[in-house]
């Protein structure tokens, strides 16, 4: 939502490019307010050098809001996809070990048994959030409910930690009640076959996950790809007990368990940052230098970008000519949304303010505001 007004602090009049993103970039479409329309017609962001203007010329793009909104859905669905079908594998992967387990007694193999039968959970809650992200924005969750992925971050984080801590448990457990394992050949295989499904899983999430922007299905990747490794530790665990060393096995799941602790670390690191509304300073580079080449910005004061699911908002004030006429002021706004749009990738809208440029002797209009500023 672009703000072309010279004065407050963003309280956005929803022209239609701004407006139909803010109500419906998890809906349907929202009409066009016949004052304010905002078809690609509107004059384009035009860049001070030539070369970039003629690379914007020829590369196909829209903000049409309805290719935004089936944008931001093909991602959800794309995340889903990916859930659904890691689940699959990682169940497979599961039962197959769970079954060794019984006949074999590996402690080790239990632990990574248990790590990935939580690690096909996970998908659940991640999946519940991808479909509630969809939903349309209304008057009580007036960004929509992006931040469902979030909370089912928060929900994998504490799954990992919950592994690790049962792995610690059967690991001590085991030592102070040593068993022999039996069937080792097949534990071995167990564990061969734990670690190529998870990491293929681990492979398969974390990448779609990067493209569409989603911390949450990253952890879970994270979370395959310790399964993976520590299946690969079985097998130590295994040619231990081959070798005549019973307490290979339970020292083996001490392992499992240290290495699940340092995944939880870099889970939870990803996670918090998301929650905590952190972004990539490179995205506020990149959407500086964007802004800085629009025509009629003489500056770029407050910008802040967040997070909400797997997709991007923006909220930036820029400072224009004091002498341009409302309407002028609005143009030099929509020309800095649409320069945005270009240069933050998963940005699925953006409220900017035109600040006029400050003159000697002239009162700060911000100067009303001051009281409400915090301290």
């Amino acid at each position: 939502m672009s703000d072309g007004r010279q004065h407050g602090h963003g309280h956005g009049h929803g022209h239609g490019h701004g407006h139909k993103r803010s109500h419906a970039q998890e809906g349907g479409p929202v009409p066009h307010s016949p004052d304010h329309s905002h078809s690609h017609s509107h004059s384009h962001t035009r860049p001070r050098h030539p070369l970039a203007r003629l690379r914007h010329l020829f590369t196909p793009h829209s903000h049409d809001s309805a290719d935004k909104v089936d944008a931001a859905l093909e991602s959800s669905a794309r995340g889903t996809r990916a859930l659904w079908v890691s689940l699959l594998v990682l169940g497979m992967t599961a039962l197959a070990q769970a079954a060794v387990v019984v006949v074999s007694g590996s402690v080790a193999l239990l632990g990574d048994t248990v790590h990935n039968a939580a690690d096909a959970l996970t998908a659940v809650p991640l999946g519940i959030a991808f479909v509630m992200g969809r939903r349309a924005a209304n008057r009580r969750f007036t960004y929509g409910y992006g931040r469902a992925e979030d909370l089912a971050g928060v929900v994998i984080v504490l799954t990992i930690a919950a592994s690790a801590a049962f792995a610690a448990w059967s690991s001590v457990e085991r030592l102070l009640h040593p068993r022999d394992m039996s069937h080792i050949p097949v534990v071995a295989l167990a564990a061969v076959v734990g670690f190529v499904g998870n990491e293929w899983v681990a492979r398969y999430r974390i990448r779609v996950g990067r493209e569409i922007g989603s911390a949450a299905l990253v952890a879970d990747g994270l979370h395959a790809r310790t399964d993976g490794f520590t299946s690969l530790a079985v097998l130590i665990g295994a040619g231990g007990a081959a070798a005549g060393l019973p307490l290979a096995d339970p020292l083996v799941g001490l392992l499992i368990t240290v290495a699940i602790l340092l995944v939880l670390k870099d889970a939870a690191r990803e996670v918090l940052h998301r929650v905590m509304d952190a972004v990539d300073p490179a995205l506020v580079d990149a959407a500086e230098r964007a802004l800085l080449d629009v025509d009629g910005v003489r500056a770029v004061g407050e910008l802040r970008l967040r997070w909400i699911g797997h997709r991007l908002r923006a909220e930036v004030a820029v400072v224009v000519d004091g002498s341009l006429t409302v309407r002028e002021a609005h143009r030099v706004a929509v020309d800095a949304e649409h320069a945005l749009l270009h240069a933050v990738p998963k940005l699925t809208g953006a409220t900017v303010h035109a600040d006029p440029a400050p003159v000697a002797g002239e009162r700060d209009p911000h100067l009303a505001l001051a009281h409400h500023a915090p301290a």
